[in-house]
């Protein structure tokens, strides 16, 4: 997938998880695209580590999404401190 094709899907996967995590995430269209594109590695990483996920494989959709939650709640417990 190309560069475009990244920003995209981050973009996607971050407003989601923005969507499911209640509160207040004031971060503008740049943060959310890295939100999803870290949700995303987050996932790929995590699930390899837990054994879901194959070497050379990446999370999907879904598992994108839940990384993009964890890291927001990692964000917002950051930014209240």
């Amino acid at each position: 997938m190309g560069l475009i094709g990244t920003i995209f899907i981050g973009l996607i996967v971050g407003l989601v998880a923005r969507f499911l995590k209640p509160g207040d995430d004031s971060m503008g269209w740049i943060w959310t695209i890295l939100l999803g594109i870290g949700g995303s590695v987050a996932a790929t990483y995590g699930g390899q580590a837990l054994g879901i996920y194959q070497a050379g494989e990446g999370a999907g959709f879904i598992g994108a999404v839940v990384g993009a939650v964890i890291l927001l709640v990692i964000y917002g417990a950051i930014k209240k401190s």
